[in-house]
């Protein structure tokens, strides 16, 4: 195993540490417990957004506190559940007087400990869980669908209705409401590699990819030979479509997120193959981002994310945000 670190015990605080002085003029990083707050501290009387889940999905969740997105995240070990504690510490610091919005993504570990926290908190909390992926039978999988790349989506929106007041009440229903109109598919090309356990997490053959592949490397739907990338979105788009059911001309937002081993040569191809998957069912790409947002450490393959918009919705989409890892409009 190659990892650029030093200890594998340290490499989680040494990255907050990191991030927390690369982007010192948006974030503050606390130590104990671990928790990652905007700078400029709690708004008062502004709905605080907060998420969080193991490390290894960079830049989720830290790399989105900022303006227009989350007020804190709370980062886990790699791949483990951040803890009850780091989460109503971080709720607390966060608290403006108008109520805290938990967004989770749909792991046992992370629903369970923010449950936890939220049962924990003496002030007002509400939950958004997340659980796009569609590659997930619900009736075959005793968690149901997990949660992947849409909470970014979720994330966002979220967080411009926030900064433009809305309630607590209205930020859960409009977070349920992206999650319903969101699907997402992965594959995986190679596995990750967790520091601690210093092999692979799976084994893959070097023609072979997991069609439908979790975010932890946990199996998809089926593995198979390797395909084209033509094939790829046909597969994952179809399934998304087949989920999602949009109508022709229903407006979109695609994402193509990479799990962090994928050059951007290669995403923007598996981006054009998507667009013309949507197109030839009638959807209207309305907008657009691809890059690494969720990842997976250092697992070769992307996702393919489908977000149903309205004009609502496209509007908060385009509204200014700031973050490490995702800025416009300011």
């Amino acid at each position: 195993m190659k990892k650029l670190m030093n200890a594998v015990d340290d490499v989680l605080t040494e990255s907050l540490r990191g991030f927390g002085a690369a982007h010192a003029d948006i974030v503050s990083v606390h130590f104990e417990p671990m928790f990652v707050t905007r700078k400029a501290g709690p708004k008062a009387g502004k709905v605080a957004l907060l998420s969080g889940g193991g490390s290894g999905h960079e830049p989720m969740h830290a790399g989105f506190v900022g303006y227009g997105m989350l007020d804190a995240a709370c980062p886990g070990q790699v791949f483990t559940s951040p803890t009850p504690d780091q989460m109503l510490a971080a709720a607390e610091a966060i608290d403006g007087g108008a109520g805290v919005l938990f967004i989770v993504k749909n792991y046992a570990g992370d629903v369970m400990n923010f449950e936890m926290a939220a049962e924990m908190s003496d002030g007002r909390i509400a939950t958004v869980l997340t659980n796009d992926d569609v590659a997930v039978e619900t009736s075959l999988h005793s968690q149901g669908r997990r949660g992947v790349a849409a909470t970014v989506i979720v994330e966002k929106m979220v967080g411009a209705a926030a900064e433009k007041g809305a309630d607590l009440d209205g930020c859960k229903a409009l977070g349920e409401r992206i999650n319903a109109a969101s699907g997402t598919m992965g594959v995986a090309l190679t596995s990750c590699t967790v520091p601690a356990a210093g092999r692979p997490t799976f084994d893959i053959g070097e023609n072979e990819l997991e069609m439908g592949v979790g975010i932890h490397g946990e199996p998809g739907r089926r593995r198979v030979a390797m395909m084209s990338a033509d094939a790829i979105a046909a597969e994952t788009v179809g399934a998304i479509c087949e989920d999602l059911k949009p109508g022709a001309g229903q407006e979109v937002l695609l994402l193509v997120n990479g799990m962090g081993g994928t050059p951007l040569l290669e995403l923007y191809g598996m981006y054009d193959a998507a667009r013309r998957q949507c197109e030839a069912r009638g959807l209207s790409i309305a907008r657009s981002l691809v890059g690494n947002y969720c990842t997976s450490l250092d697992m070769a393959g992307c996702s393919i994310t489908l977000t149903k918009l309205d004009a609502e919705l496209r509007s908060f989409w385009d509204a200014p945000v700031h973050t490490a890892a995702l800025r416009w409009g300011m």
